[in-house]
């Protein structure tokens, strides 16, 4: 028997839900006296009386005070009784297979009822008037609806019972390989979802040609997981031949001569000094924190599977990177989160939309659900990010998802051994993922939507946060030598990875699933989530066990690790896969690619005369824009505070609406030594020079860090590189460009790389001849230490009076600034590194900071000095009057604009007592630095040049501009 519950708003409360439908049906141009109302519901199986069903609805589907419900069986009379005169019902369901992670929870909670549901599947449902045929379609395919994972129906349900698949009956799969020629096997690679290269194909094609037979199913599959951009980096780490206007160099691993070059030499450098733990060999990188921990940081990036699914993407994409220090060393614990997000601007047409692309709006607001539902049920602190918003993030939105983790220090190592278990922990697998990593690796297209919607998963966060705590129990027990997660690839990469110097063999048959009938290759290449492998001695297995059913999670011995060299799969007795580790990791043969760059050509910016400049409306303007203006609604959502440790909140001031430059918190509550993070991203800049793009998003990092606190000789950065299609040379020369800035820049500053990630071909094919393609975008994420939280400083102004200085040069780089795009100017220099002053720079104001001169710093980014002055005024609530004429410049002709909104690297503000400000003076001996003006009680900004006053204005004008773009 299948029963139904319809959950709606209780009478007198408002239907929230509704009204926001309405609201999106009017951005979607659908106007007139259309009526609207929502509820939500369950769908249950099994063999219940009315009345308990009435108690499940009463206890636990419902609440009483604010919701009521309606009982009846499927397709009864009663739940189509309309709340409204001729108002018809929409429902929208899961598809079968798909993830529900809120049924999940509820048939479990029926179980502790002490009675069986079959199958739980929610919904939610809609009653729709004054709606013409076609407005209805269109409101459930751009708003109710996403047809990558759910199925809208229209009247009754149509069934009396819930899909839980059926039987697998078992059929090897051998794909007739050796006699493809070279048509047949890119149209395999490509129908079959490989997307592996032609010189790939035919490397596998005559590698079975060796071995007199064809490959399995399962064999092609995991050669394709294996050997995907997303597991492996190959071009990265490829061979490229590489020249610009000045050079010409010939890498064999470009990655390895650029990124990890940088972090050996400065580990070499450092000697017996060196804070590095383990980096770019596991799963996240570790560097040394107290005398009891270790911190491990990584970043991950879930574009694709947002694009087509932004709650759902998003979702994984946090649940997945948490993962990631779970699986680093024995198991870190994580204690924060941070995100940043790339999107096109939410007010772009609906019209404008191409074919198979979301609303940016909707992949905004559900990509934001997504990462906050995962981090706040988790119970971990998102703490840190930024927004990007560009029109040609419209066809592939940049989801970044990063989690820092605390390790204890002897556990910082591990290696699976001979003769150990391979114990599959957590989630049941389904078809949830499936072809997730190779997907990740093509270009999107009109048809994305519809061939890819397998790859998305939906993550459940209660059964990640369970795995959680008895999988830190397990370590601190010494149960297993080895743990990694199952992300990309699913068991494919995690038992592939694991064993690659041993050997494995694995009976998918005893894999535990989700529901009936996945076939084997389905099984060991899902990316369901929320699952890890262990490598767990025999003699611990019992105990392990016994452990993890005692928490309720599940624990499954799927095969062992043998000493031969191979992975070998069976499938209820059959042998499904029989391959070699060497050929599976090794045998991928070497990408060879050609790399070129030419920087754009340097054209003045033309001014417009000062006489014609409104300084006010220019300054209010760029804090108005979507690329500065706040991001509270976004951050609001999050929890920043579980856990207790947060010292300094991505909003400070005096409301808590201030925009803070990095978050500081104590991982270990009985001590008040902290970590600083932070993150530097600029992608304007790259369409005049990647190699400067690179070099700002580092300092823009590394400042933020240090304007906090954060002690520069101890901050530890991660890059993640989201480009477009590398096959092009101009292409992937954008990318060598900007990593080898990436090398000079981190051994300059003495911060090495300990992780990162790339994500290439985010590009969005319209048609044979038009592609949208993302903008170059490399994030930097940075992680610093504070010795003492107590002495790290906000960015607010604190008292009337005391100093303002500006530390920094100012040059004319205006070239892709925020002041340029408000009046649509191109031309000018893009922000160049003077590497040497920037360190003594950085190393002086963290002097500064600590020795307490300082009272409040900020750093100069977008929009520059007027931006940062602004910012500091509003979220202090004080005033500030400043002279441009003291700012310290690259030449003395330079005037206002520059002085004023010029986005020059490696500059600060600060707030000075005046009783501390010829010691302030004495720290930056040698370097640039000015006083600038002081604070002020009365709320007004003033800024004056050559005894003229450019700006005079009330703060909270200011604040209202910053706070009115994304106050939904």
């Amino acid at each position: 028997m299948l029963w139904e519950v319809d959950i709606y708003p209780a009478p007198g409360q408002p239907d929230v839900v509704a009204e926001q439908v309405r609201h999106d049906g009017l951005d979607l141009g659908i106007h007139g006296a259309w009526q609207v109302a929502a509820g939500r519901g369950y769908l249950v199986e099994g063999d219940f009386t009315h009345a308990q069903v009435q108690r499940l609805a009463e206890e636990l589907f419902a609440d009483p005070v604010v919701e009521r419900f309606v009982i009846g069986q499927a397709g009864d009379s009663v739940l189509l009784e309309p709340p409204g005169p001729d108002m018809h019902p929409v429902y929208v369901l899961p598809k079968p297979g798909v993830m529900d992670p809120v049924a999940m929870s509820a048939a479990a909670a029926i179980e502790d009822f002490g009675w069986h549901a079959r199958a739980v599947r929610t919904f939610r449902k809609y009653w729709f008037s004054g709606l013409s045929h076609n407005d209805l379609r269109r409101i459930c395919q751009k708003i109710l609806a996403n047809d990558a994972i759910e199925q809208v129906i229209f009247g009754p349900l149509p069934f009396r019972t819930l899909e839980q698949g059926r039987p697998y009956e078992f059929r090897l799969i051998t794909v007739p390989l050796r006699e493809m020629d070279d048509q047949a096997l890119l149209r395999l690679s490509r129908e079959g979802q490989l997307f592996l290269s032609l010189v790939e194909m035919r490397t596998i094609r005559d590698f079975y040609r060796s071995l007199g037979r064809d490959p399995t199913d399962v064999e092609l599959e995991t050669l394709a997981q294996t050997w995907s951009e997303h597991c492996s980096h190959k071009t990265l780490t490829g061979q490229i031949s590489y020249r610009d206007e000045q050079r010409q160099i010939q890498f064999q691993n470009m990655l390895k001569e650029t990124i990890f070059a940088a972090t050996h030499e400065i580990r070499r450098r450092l000697g017996d000094r060196d804070w590095c733990v383990s980096v770019f060999e596991d799963n996240a990188g570790v560097v040394k924190f107290d005398d009891d921990y270790h911190v491990v940081f990584k970043v991950e990036t879930h574009n694709h599977p947002s694009a087509l699914e932004p709650y759902g993407g998003a979702n994984t994409g946090i649940g997945g990177v948490i993962r990631d220090p779970m699986g680093t060393g024995l198991g870190a614990k994580p204690i924060c989160n941070t995100d940043v997000f790339c999107f096109a601007p939410p007010d772009i047409s609906h019209d404008e939309l191409p074919p198979g692309v979301l609303h940016p709006r909707r992949v905004m607001k559900g990509v934001v659900a997504g990462v906050r539902d995962y981090g706040n049920r988790m119970g971990i602190p998102t703490v840190n990010g930024a927004v990007y918003f560009d029109r040609r993030y419209l066809g592939n939105p940049l989801v970044y998802c990063g989690n820092v983790g605390l390790l204890p220090r002897d556990k910082a190592h591990k290696a699976a051994q001979p003769g150990d278990l391979i114990v599959l922990v957590g989630g049941r697998t389904g078809r949830d993922g499936i072809h997730g990593a190779t997907f990740s690796s093509a270009e999107l297209t009109t048809e994305s939507e519809t061939l890819s919607g397998g790859a998305v998963q939906i993550g459940n966060a209660i059964t990640e946060k369970m795995l959680l705590d008895v999988l830190l129990v397990a370590r601190d027990r010494g149960l297993y030598h080895a743990v990694t997660d199952c992300g990309a690839g699913g068991l494919s990469s995690a038992v592939g990875e694991m064993g690659r110097a041993i050997g494995a063999e694995v009976d998918l048959e005893r894999v535990p699933l989700k529901y009936e009938g996945l076939s084997y290759a389905e099984i060991w290449i899902s990316e369901a989530q929320e699952r890890m492998v262990l490598a767990v001695p025999e003699e611990k297995w019992p105990e392990l066990q016994e452990l993890f059913a005692s928490e309720g999670v599940e624990a499954t011995a799927i095969g062992r690790f043998v000493p031969t060299g191979r992975l070998v799969l069976r499938y209820q007795g059959h042998q499904v896969a029989d391959l070699s580790m060497e050929f599976l990791h090794k045998g991928r043969p070497a990408v060879v690619r050609e790399a070129v760059y030419a920087p754009a050509s340097t054209v003045p910016m033309v001014l417009p005369p000062e006489c014609e400049i409104n300084w006010t409306a220019d300054l209010i303007a760029i804090l108005g824009s979507l690329n500065v203006c706040s991001k509270e609604w976004i951050i609001r959502q999050y929890d920043h505070e579980v856990q207790g440790g947060s010292a300094i909140k991505p909003l400070v001031g005096r409301w808590n609406d201030g925009p803070s430059d990095a978050a500081v918190l104590r991982p270990v509550l009985s001590s008040y030594r902290g970590l600083v993070i932070a993150c530097g991203m600029n992608p304007k800049y790259g369409d005049y020079d990647t190699y400067w793009m690179a070099a700002a998003a580092i300092d823009e990092a590394v400042r933020n860090c240090v304007a906090v606190g954060a002690d520069p000789s101890r901050i530890a950065i991660l890059d993640n590189f989201c480009w477009g299609n590398t096959d092009r040379p101009e292409v992937l020369g954008s990318l060598v460009r900007a990593a080898l800035a990436c090398h000079d820049v981190a051994v300059a500053l003495g911060t090495p790389f300990i992780s990162g990630k790339d994500s290439l071909n985010n590009e969005f094919r319209l048609s044979e001849t038009e592609t949208i393609t993302i903008p170059p975008s490399l994030l930097i994420s940075a992680l610093g230490q504070v010795d003492d939280v107590r002495r790290c400083v906000t960015m607010d102004l604190k008292q009337p009076g005391n100093a303002i200085y500006i530390v920094g040069t100012t040059a004319d780089e205006l070239g892709g600034s925020h002041w340029a795009e408000i009046h649509g100017l191109s031309g000018g220099t893009v922000p160049r590194w003077d590497g040497e002053r920037a360190r003594g720079v950085f190393e002086a104001m963290h002097r500064a900071i600590m020795t307490g001169c300082v009272r409040a710093c900020h750093d100069l980014s977008e929009g520059g000095l007027a931006v940062a002055i602004a910012e500091m005024a509003f979220a202090g609530e004080f005033g500030a009057e400043i002279d441009l004429d003291a700012v310290p410049c690259a030449s003395s002709d330079l005037g206002p604009v520059v002085r004023l909104f010029s986005e020059s690297n490696s500059r600060f503000l600060c707030e000075v007592p005046v009783e501390r400000a010829s010691a302030f003076e004495g720290l930056f001996a040698g370097l640039p630095i000015a006083r600038l003006g002081t604070v002020q009680e009365k709320p007004h900004l003033v800024v004056k040049w050559r005894g003229q006053t450019l700006i005079d204005t009330a703060v909270e004008n200011l604040k209202r501009a910053w706070k009115q773009p994304l106050a939904w």
